[in-house]
């Protein structure tokens, strides 16, 4: 085994938390409770996954702006921004990331005034290392399959003749 030296560089606060070099799926992992985003973040990242994290909403935001996520994991209750606020924000743009909402008080009445938040899954408090995987896995494939499923956008134009256009997913 080898061991890397690694440049400890000061981190400038607000700034989210890269973990790992990670395969093809990339999840922004958003939560105000350290010990709950790092038991997330290293859950996701020993399974594979590229983890980025957050510990706000805010945060959160500023982050999505800079950089493309195949998933977002958020809690609820968090300050400077919630996040069903987050996510509010994000269907604002027009990004149709999917999203799993991780919260131990499921804010019922609010999802229910805003069907336009599209959640793909909710995750209730606490949750085992198994459902959190799983949830992930499940939401992940369901949007495979979805984008398999739509084919091209119908605003572009058909240059090759085909009509049986199947997309091809690739993994960067």
């Amino acid at each position: 085994m080898t061991s890397k030296n690694t440049l400890q560089l000061e981190k400038p606060e607000n700034t989210p938390v890269q973990h790992g070099p990670g395969p093809a799926h990339r999840i922004l992992v958003v939560e105000d409770e350290p010990d709950i985003r790092r038991f997330t973040a290293q859950a996701l990242l020993g399974s594979g996954y590229q983890v980025d994290d957050a510990e706000n909403g805010a945060v959160a935001w500023e982050t999505l702006q800079l950089n493309n996520y195949d998933l977002l994991i958020t809690d609820h209750n968090m300050p400077k921004l919630t996040g069903v606020e987050l996510v509010k924000k994000l269907r604002s743009a027009r990004m149709a990331l999917p999203v799993i909402l991780a919260t131990g008080k499921l804010p019922v009445e609010v999802l229910s005034q805003n069907p336009s938040l599209q959640l793909a899954a909710m995750l209730p408090k606490p949750f085992s290392f198994e459902e959190l995987l799983g949830t992930v896995k499940e939401v992940l494939l369901a949007t495979a399959r979805d984008r398999e499923q739509a084919g091209p956008p119908a605003d572009l134009p058909n240059v090759c003749g085909c009509n049986d256009f199947t997309p091809q997913l690739t993994v960067a």
